[in-house]
């Protein structure tokens, strides 16, 4: 790759993660190897099951537990926060020694918004690119810096959502 970009997938509606995880797999196909670093997510869902059987498609995790942000005691977040800090020294170490060609940073904003990491850690991220490497991070409310950086934001917007009618996520389809 010449010159990899910044691209941010943000916004209220579906389908951040599914958006990056279609550009790697197309990237895989032409030979790319990408990382997916997934923040604030520890349950198991239906990508995972097929994203291992990628060769040179790797997802990292590094929460240990898998209660969502807001079922978190006090206690509990202080383990999160020793988990997401080993998360972003390795994205540093990543970047820093170019382990691959798409770097998605999926739920990123998710960290800066529950106050794992501050929108100047991930500018900081941001300015370790190298050149050559694609950034994908995603999230709702991307924070204004972070959209000015980018080179592409999309922002999925929800029209009408099933949740709104009282029907939970759905195995296969929503996780």
């Amino acid at each position: 790759m010449e010159r990899g970009l910044i691209q941010v997938y943000t916004g209220d509606g579906k389908g951040k993660t599914t958006a990056s995880i279609g550009l790697g797999i197309r990237a895989v196909g032409r030979g790319f190897k990408v990382y997916m670093v997934q923040f604030l997510k520890g349950t198991d869902t239906g990508e995972l099951h097929t994203l291992k059987n990628i060769e040179n498609f790797k997802v990292f995790r590094f929460q240990s537990t898998e209660k969502f942000f807001w079922n978190l005691n006090e206690e509990e977040k202080k383990i999160l926060a020793e988990d997401m800090k080993k998360a972003y020294e390795f994205v540093v170490d990543v970047l820093q020694n170019k382990k691959c060609d798409i770097l998605i940073l999926d739920e990123i904003m998710a960290a800066i918004h529950s106050k794992m990491y501050t929108v100047e850690d991930v500018l900081k991220l941001i300015d370790m690119k190298p050149k050559e490497m694609e950034l994908v991070l995603t999230g709702r409310s991307a924070p204004q810096e972070i959209i000015e950086r980018a080179d592409l934001v999309t922002e999925m917007k929800a029209i009408k959502h099933p949740f709104e009618k009282g029907i939970p996520a759905r195995y296969g389809i929503e996780y």
